[in-house]
């Protein structure tokens, strides 16, 4: 599942692809912090989120799947 990373400087938007969540979060993590970059959103698509709502659902979604895999029932998809 692509990813898209956007940011403002001054009142121009940048955005960037990411093929994983991973890569995703990394991007948004540079521009927000080595580059003073503001409003910094991560897209999959369907919703946006910010910085800290996307690491709070891929928490959610390792801990989900520590537990289905403790279940044996598999892990659920992240991109």
């Amino acid at each position: 599942m692509p990813f898209v990373v956007k940011a403002h400087i001054d009142d121009v938007m940048l955005s960037a692809k990411a093929g994983t969540a991973k890569e995703a979060f990394a991007k948004a993590i540079e521009w927000r912090v080595a580059q003073s970059l503001t409003d910094v959103s991560i897209s999959n698509g369907v919703r946006s989120f910010t910085i800290a709502e996307f690491a709070s659902a891929m928490a959610s979604l390792d801990i989900e799947n520590t537990v289905d895999a403790a279940a044996g029932r598999g892990p659920k998809v992240r991109g």
